[in-house]
């Protein structure tokens, strides 16, 4: 499906600064490097710059190490500018050779034959995929493989919420909205709530959005995978629990710009109460405030909900490019990154669930946080049902520009949900 209009510029502006970064000058993808006989193979992501400094570098050294004459150069950056590199990469043509993927992307690319059907390259390579935890797959294909996994829990600052006399962590939305007005009421300079709704980066729809619905077992599709927001009881309800911490200025200034990075530092910085967020973070936090005390849990549910708490999550998924040179090689690092052992250890990195079924991670008898989080993961399901839709970042996006028009009091909860509605319909 064709992109919008709108989004020419943007993919234009990428390409530029693709091309700045020398990720463009690499049609087939890597390149042989010079009078040596070695490969290189360009590796994009954004995961190096959310893991502790140096380990993701040693895992590629030690898989160049124990396949010689294969040389990993890392691209690394956040993950909006990875994604928007991508974006460009693949319209020209020049995606590198192997890419960090999010699920939300994978449609796109599969369907622009920018990514490598991995079920094919797999075959070929002799592989067996049955310690694989998951595969995303379009049209029966495997075109991502999740390497970890993340849940996206609760977090609060435990000093913020007891100064403000919340004694416990909210289970319910009424706890929850009780808890962040009280926050906020305890300083201008504070917020009860982080809610990125940035259009450049739409992942809060599914993150800080959605999540509400998914948290107590709802869902924003029919049965058969069809959009279904009008007359949606779960969905609606979730829109205007929102909507009331909205008009009660409970939620970060500058929500309609912010991303995912911007919600993060306003956290660990101490400027919000609660947030909604990626275990991922859990480092990045600790390391740019040692002295916050912070905590976790899974997302409130409706008064009176019972059942399993959906669990928003996202995976740090890899595939390759579908105009690279040097499939083969490619796989050969897919292969080491989903290994028992390696996996493991970047496991343990990342703080996140492995996606090989035989890896084991140290950290859930070490943290206190991560161990809450696998609990939490194992008493939840896992809820994300953006993941593999058409144009899904569009479909974000639609929500929320509708979104942010019934925030800003320009239209009711029905005329948002119809134009979102009448919107998704026509992308599928």
């Amino acid at each position: 499906m064709e992109l919008r209009r709108r989004e020419f510029g943007k993919m234009a502006a990428a390409a530029s600064a693709l091309a700045a970064l020398g990720l463009a000058g690499c049609a087939g993808g890597g390149s042989e490097g010079e009078g040596d006989g070695d490969v290189t193979l360009e590796f994009t992501q954004w995961w190096e710059p959310e893991l502790p400094e140096g380990t993701f570098r040693a895992l590629m050294d030690q898989f160049e190490r124990e396949n010689p004459g294969i040389k990993v150069k890392l691209l690394s950056g956040p993950y909006a500018s990875t994604k928007e590199q991508l974006v460009a990469g693949a319209a020209a043509r020049t995606m590198p050779d192997i890419v960090g993927l999010d699920g939300a992307w994978v449609s796109d690319f599969a369907k622009q034959g920018a990514i490598a059907d991995l079920t094919a390259l797999m075959a070929e390579q002799g592989y067996d995929d049955s310690e694989l935890a998951s595969q995303i797959k379009i049209d029966g294909a495997t075109y991502m493989i999740p390497v970890v996994n993340f849940v996206y829990p609760m977090f609060a600052n435990m000093g913020l919420l007891e100064s403000a006399g919340v004694t416990q962590m909210p289970s319910t939305r009424e706890e929850f909205e009780e808890a962040a007005k009280a926050v906020a009421a305890t300083s201008s300079d504070v917020s009860g709530w982080a809610l990125p709704l940035s259009l450049e980066a739409p992942n809060g729809a599914q993150n800080d959005i959605m999540s509400w619905v998914w948290a107590s077992g709802g869902s924003m599709l029919t049965d058969d995978g069809k959009p279904n927001l009008v007359g949606n009881n779960d969905v609606k309800s979730a829109c205007e629990f929102i909507k009331r911490l909205w008009d009660a200025d409970v939620v970060s200034p500058g929500a309609f710009t912010m991303k995912e990075q911007d919600k993060v530092e306003d956290f660990t910085n101490g400027r919000v109460g609660l947030m909604i967020d990626s275990l991922a973070h859990v480092h990045t936090i600790r390391e740019g405030n040692p002295d916050l005390a912070f905590d976790i849990s899974a997302l409130p549910a409706v008064a009176g909900y019972s059942g399993e708490r959906g669990m928003p999550y996202a995976s740090w998924g890899i595939g390759v490019s579908g105009s690279t040179d040097h499939p083969a090689e490619a796989w050969k690092l897919v292969q080491f990154l989903m290994s028992a052992e390696v996996n493991a250890s970047l496991s343990n990195d990342a703080k996140a669930f492995p996606g090989n079924t035989a890896a084991t991670p140290d950290y859930v008898n070490s943290d206190e946080v991560l161990k809450k989080a696998f609990e939490i993961w194992s008493a939840g399901t896992p809820a994300n049902e953006f993941v593999g839709l058409p144009v899904s970042e569009t479909l974000m996006r639609d929500f929320e520009e509708q979104f942010q028009a019934y925030l800003s009091g320009d239209i009711d909860v029905d005329t948002m949900l119809s134009n979102t509605q009448q919107a998704w319909d026509e992308a599928f």
